[in-house]
């Protein structure tokens, strides 16, 4: 299921156009910033493949990933068809689970960076509520000599991958760590996830909502709307039909999207075997929000797919700080 108009997201396009090569780390010499600090995330995050691919070839960025079980394979996030092995697992009933990466992993990422001439390490993360992947990077920064920041987003999705962005960002600019680190924090503090399910099962059966809401829901026909905060998963409101429950989506969204003084907005919208449904709510929220570019629609991630089920439909609202006059980035990115 790939993503829709994918040459269409200005703001991810924005993004990519402040990024320019840098001189390697080692060298401090010559026109632009130095980039000492690498960034390393999880599949989660949800990155573009646009961002990826229009990244600086220096390695400034590494996303690991993050293995799904359906039944007894174990499968990476990218490999062909996956969603699709998904898709049909959960129809049969079989088995679906996700794992978080193995500490060797991030070890081996953290010392590639190290390998190319970075200084430090930012590595950004999935919420700690939802896997243990920050703890398995954390256990990797203990084993190697160059310095490693773990960031705990507290959230998923497009919301971590903003935060990516911005850590991304920074680096680019020659920020040390610690300013890196503050930026992929303060972006993910500034960017919620909304989302609708046609069932709470998957979710219940991952762990990830009790199993008490999982059957009100089942018994009284209740489509709930849920939310990202504080790094868990919480019911925002429960509606009785799937028609409304999409439409209030879309009023939450929209009111939570409403400008700002010195904010810019930019919207995401994530799917699971449901593409149609997905384009038609980014064009409503396009219509509603002209002053905001198109959304990004893209299918969700495997490791996500596997614990909400097919029908999600997922909305991350983003706020950015607009640049203040005379520099060329972001409030609070500082070069």
């Amino acid at each position: 299921m790939p993503d829709s108009n994918a040459t269409a997201w200005p703001w991810v396009r924005a993004r990519l156009s402040g990024l320019r090569p840098a001189p390697r780390p080692v060298t401090g010499r010559g026109g632009g910033a130095v980039v000492r600090t690498a960034v390393v995330t999880d599949s989660a995050a949800a990155l573009p493949a646009d961002y990826s691919r229009g990244l600086p070839r220096d390695g400034i960025l590494t996303v690991t990933p993050m293995p799904v079980m359906v039944g007894a394979e174990i499968y990476g996030e990218g490999e062909d068809d996956i969603l699709d092995t998904i898709a049909v697992a959960l129809a049969a009933g079989t088995p679906v689970k996700t794992s978080r990466p193995s500490p060797g992993q991030f070890e081996q990422a953290y010392r590639a960076a190290e390998l190319r001439g970075f200084e430090a390490v930012v590595s950004v993360h999935i919420s700690g509520e939802l896997s243990g992947t920050a703890d398995s990077a954390r256990l990797a920064a203990a084993r190697v000599g160059i310095p490693v920041d773990v960031v705990d987003t507290r959230t998923v999705g497009m919301a971590q991958g903003m935060a990516v962005q911005a850590a991304v960002e920074a680096a680019a600019a020659g920020a040390d760590r610690v300013a890196v680190a503050a930026a992929a924090s303060s972006q993910a503090e500034r960017t919620k996830v909304f989302f609708y399910v046609p069932s709470l099962e998957q979710l219940r059966r991952g762990g990830r909502i009790g199993a008490a809401a999982s059957l009100l829901g089942t018994m009284l026909a209740i489509k709930p709307i849920l939310a990202v905060h504080d790094g868990r998963i919480v019911p925002l409101e429960k509606v009785r039909s799937a028609g409304r429950a999409v439409a209030r989506l879309e009023e939450i969204v929209v009111a939570e999207a409403a400008p700002r003084p010195g904010e810019s907005v930019c919207l995401a919208v994530h799917h699971f075997g449901n593409p149609e449904q997905a384009e038609s709510l980014a064009a409503r929220l396009e219509a509603a929000l002209p002053e905001c570019p198109p959304a990004q629609i893209s299918s969700l991630p495997a490791v996500l797919a596997a614990h909400t089920g097919l029908g999600v439909l997922a909305v991350i609202v983003g706020r950015l700080e607009q640049a203040r006059p005379g520099t060329d980035g972001p409030a609070g990115h500082h070069k």
